[in-house]
């Protein structure tokens, strides 16, 4: 018997184990499967001829003994034998059931109709088949086997199958079996009987339990024993409908046991099978059903902004609602009634974002991506109605190449035309006609980075981009596009133009990485330069200096003073229309740098950081955030056992509280390094946080004060999970223990209990059963294994013990209750996080592929629907359901986004707000 390969210990965080795509393999699954024996002569290699020449030529000599495919030759020629001998011995078992339908039909109960359970006797002197008692296990390494039961422990019968269910009330009992002279077999309640120790030579004989080849015994016993198990299995299988459409093998599985109708379900992840057992609570398993759940999920809020990377993302519309992004949803933000709503038909990460003149109408364009099958997304620019958050007009579906990079209305002819810039090698810079949808004119711009297009406000034949080294003065014409290079002259040529405004007299102002803005001015040639006669060109006027370090934002307020905001500095500076300094406010640091900005209401302006922050403010007052989020990955989830409270951290070491009430963070806590998991105790005052140096640490959560910690090994912890009366705290980590601390003084005290050893790879995931004694842990080599907690952190050799048992949580992604939710062909990283509700109904699961599904509960049918809802821009890393199951959590991953859906159709939760209800037409589209 082979031990079951691992994945390696602590080979890469879990974050690069989700983030492989299909193809990638893992550290165990290397080892070439056991050869199998070939049906059919084949030629000898080399390396066996000069042994079996002398024989092979003809000359006489000493009979050479036979040669390995010889003998093996024989014993597939012996097993054609007995399988042709079980199969005829089933039909002729089947001619006898067809004799006693008839007799069993006669004693059918006319009271009920109930029809009892066929009691067969295959023999007429012989005893009925007896239910048979649960598999026993044997160990091997930490894969837990399982054996079928010895002929002694069924009994006379010496057949094995799953347990039949005791027949209906009213029904006639099956006639008894006469008591044999072996033990009878342990009843599915009762412990299996230790294993009597075999003889050293015996014990390949143990392992090899589906082998028809053995030569301990004769053929005769061979065949009956053969023809015994191929008929059990035959009747077990019941009706052609009842039969599963699956493959129960996988040509390259390792193992070939057999797959017990009733008792135990068998998938495989990258040809590994995993055995689940049937619980014995839920009946047949051909009677449950794959059915949608008739919850719902509406996105109700989303944390966060995308300002790390992207520019001029921030607008005020009309309807006085901010509008931005993050992932690939487009945020409507109206402050004062502290209401979302999202347009939702982006099939990735939005990248850039312009406002129509009307200050109605938006344009978006995203980035490029592949779906689930590996098909590429194009990109796309979307025009579509801010009141209704319907689409209106799709340009450039299949004319962009890697994303749109940036856009611009045209304000001249009141928005009739679009430019845009793509992200390919030429960055190609198209126009288009927005009510048309239709190309006008397109041109390679530059192979640098383009990072602003904007049209000239009083022409629109006009049109300026910059970016790396470079503004362009562009002249549209037609199905032309020309451009003349701005000229520094005698001024220092920055690496990079990062933002351009148009003052009041047409001239354009350019903010750079140098902290300087420059005045651009047109000049006519003097026609003496040869080639260059009567032309313009486009020359620096003015440089003022402006900030340390580069201008990230500049814009133009109503009253002609211009703002600019600075990245190394922190400052927002106003300037007079001549560009003299008049006021200036500093940023606090933990918001980072500026981003963009934008005009409010009266004085009030709002800013965009580089740490996914929007602030509201004056100059003069200072500014506050009114949105919040992630600025690197995120990974580790929690939701408070009471309240409407949830915490997040993640790779930009930030532990944050978020109020799902108020929709705003209560507050964050920065971490001595990457936080990948959470959890609160039962009581909600104190959390743990897992760490990817392998701490721990546990705080208050209402001071942000320390109370406890610790270091198990040095690799990542990837779950931490409280007991369900809180005293236990069990720590997976990436060295493939499960440490077990006992929790005292309310969650304040922790000490060491024990070390749950047995796994061959790092731990993913593990919950704890609702009386608090056991753990069940999943690991990256796809075991399922249980654990004996109050016992000694013991490993439960026998895993059919553990079938009925209740689990307070459901957060493995592996188990029988789940193994629905994998799609075909997957790769075991597909499914990053999972989440059943408290209320036993829906479970949650969040995917590689950007989406998060909902599933009913149990899921235990393979293929089985879902409600499919996207919005996230990255692989979803986690989902969890709010303490009433009102509401479900998701992270976003790299896209750093949080998202807060309302679960549709089941009990109303107390905690919601009715003013942040999604407006009509606000509905995200399932997808």
């Amino acid at each position: 018997m082979e031990a079951a390969a691992g994945a390696g210990s602590g080979q890469g965080g879990k974050g690069e184990m989700t983030r492989r795509r299909r193809g990638a393999s893992w550290g165990g699954e290397s080892r070439r499967p056991r050869s199998r024996p070939r049906v059919g002569p084949r030629s000898p290699s080399p390396a066996m001829e000069p042994e079996t020449d002398g024989g092979l030529r003809g000359d006489p000599g000493p009979p050479s003994p036979p040669a390995p495919l010889e003998l093996r030759l024989r014993r597939l020629e012996e097993e054609l034998v007995l399988v042709k001998a079980a199969l005829a011995d089933a039909l002729r078992r089947l001619g006898l059931y067809d004799q006693h339908l008839p007799r069993l039909l006669r004693h059918l109960p006319h009271a009920n109709g109930a029809i009892p359970e066929p009691c067969l006797q295959l023999d007429p002197n012989g005893p009925p088949l007896a239910p048979p008692g649960p598999p026993q296990t044997i160990s091997v390494g930490t894969q837990t086997e399982e054996t079928a039961p010895s002929p002694e422990a069924l009994g006379a019968s010496g057949e094995q199958g799953t347990p039949q269910e005791p027949p209906p009330p009213g029904s006639p009992p099956c006639p008894p079996a006469p008591t044999p002279a072996s033990p009878e077999p342990p009843a599915p309640d009762s412990p299996p009987a230790a294993p009597s120790p075999a003889p050293r030579g015996a014990r390949k004989e143990l392992l090899r339990r589906h082998s028809s080849s053995s030569g301990s015994a004769s053929p005769r016993q061979r065949l009956s024993r053969k023809a015994a198990s191929s008929a059990n299995l035959l009747l077990q299988a019941g009706s052609p409908e009842s039969r599963p459409k699956e493959p129960t093998l996988s040509p390259g599985s390792r193992r070939g046991n057999y797959n017990l109708e009733g008792v135990s379900v068998k998938m495989f992840l990258r040809g590994r099978p995993i055995t689940m057992y049937v619980p014995s609570g839920l009946g047949p398993y051909g009677g449950l059903r794959a059915e949608l759940p008739p919850e719902r999920l509406q996105l109700d809020w989303v944390y966060g902004y995308r300002g790390r990377d992207s520019r001029s993302n921030l607008h005020v519309l009309a309807s006085g609602e901010l509008v931005y992004f993050i992932a690939c949803v487009v945020i409507l933000l109206h402050v004062p009634r502290r209401r979302q709503r999202h347009y939702l038909r982006h099939s990735d990460c939005v990248r850039c974002l312009a406002v129509h003149p009307d200050r109605l109408r938006v344009a978006t364009g995203q980035a490029a991506g592949v779906d689930k099958d590996g098909k590429p997304l194009q990109p796309i620019v979307h025009i579509w109605d801010s009141a209704t958050l319907l689409t209106l007009q799709q340009i450039g579906l299949g004319s962009f190449e890697r994303g749109v990079g940036s856009l611009a209305f045209s304000t001249a002819d009141q928005g009739a035309y679009l430019c845009v810039v793509d992200d390919s090698n030429e960055h190609m810079m198209s126009v288009w006609d927005c009510a048309r949808g239709t190309k006008q004119a397109e041109v390679k711009s530059t192979n640098e980075s383009v990072l602003t297009v904007e049209f000239n406000p009083q022409d629109s034949s006009s049109i300026i981009t910059s970016g790396k080294s470079h503004v362009y003065f562009w002249t549209w014409s037609g199905a032309t596009l020309t451009k003349k290079q701005g000229i520094f002259g005698k001024y220092k040529k920055p690496k990079f133009i990062q933002c351009f405004i148009f003052d009041a007299a047409g001239d354009v102002l350019t903010g750079d990485s140098e902290g300087n803005i420059l005045t651009w001015t047109r000049a006519t040639g003097d026609g003496r330069t040869p080639g260059k006669g009567g032309k313009e060109t486009y020359q620096i006027g003015q440089q003022t200096r402006a900030h340390e370090g580069s201008i990230f934002a500049l814009c133009r307020r109503r009253d002609g003073t211009v703002l600019s905001g600075g990245g190394k500095d922190r400052r927002v500076v106003c300037w007079s229309p001549a560009l003299v300094l008049l006021q200036e406010a500093e940023l606090p640091e933990r918001f980072g740098a500026v981003r963009t900005i934008a005009e409010g209401p009266g004085d009030e302006l709002l800013v965009g950081t580089t740490r996914n922050a929007l602030l509201r403010g004056t100059l003069a007052t200072g500014f506050t955030p009114i949105v919040q989020g992630h600025t690197d990955e995120v990974w580790g989830l929690a939701t408070h056992p009471s309240c409407c409270l949830f915490l997040t951290c993640g790779h930009d070491r930030q532990l944050c509280l978020w109020d799902g009430q108020e929709h705003a963070l209560a507050w964050s806590l920065a971490l001595e390094d990457t936080g990948l998991c959470a959890d609160f105790h039962p009581g909600g005052q104190v959390v743990a946080v897992g760490l990817l140096t392998g701490r721990w640490l546990v705080l208050d959560t209402a001071t942000q004060q320390p109370l406890a910690g610790g270091s198990d090994g040095n690799e990542q912890l990837s779950v931490v999970r409280f007991s369900p009366d809180g005293s236990f705290l069990a720590i997976g980590s990436h060295d493939n223990f499960i440490y077990i601390y006992s929790v005292t003084e309310g969650g304040r005290k922790y000490t060491r209990f024990g070390r749950c050893m047995g796994h061959s790879s790092f731990i993913t995931h593990l919950d704890w059963s609702k009386d608090g004694r056991f753990v069940m842990s999943n690991s990256g080599d796809y075991e399922i294994l249980y654990w004996d907690v109050a016992g000694g952190c013991k490993l439960l050799r026998n895993r059919f013990e553990s079938r009925d048992r209740e689990w307070a949580s459901y957060t493995c992604v592996l188990g029988f209750h789940v193994f629905g939710v994998w799609p075909d062909g997957s790769d075991g990283t597909d499914i990053n996080s999972l989440c059943r509700s408290h209320h036993e109904r829906v479970v949650a699961v969040a995917d590689d592929f950007c989406k998060v599904h909902l599933f009913q509960y149990p899921c235990a049918r393979p293929k089985a629907p879902s409600h499919v809802y996207g919005g996230h821009g990255s692989h979803v890393t986690n989902v969890r359901f709010t303490h009433d199951d009102g509401h479900l959590i998701s992270l976003g991953g790299k896209d750093t986004s949080v998202f807060q859906w309302r679960v549709l159709g089941g009990p109303p939760p107390p905690c919601s707000r009715s003013p942040s209800a999604p407006e009509p037409g606000g509905d995200p589209d399932p997808r």
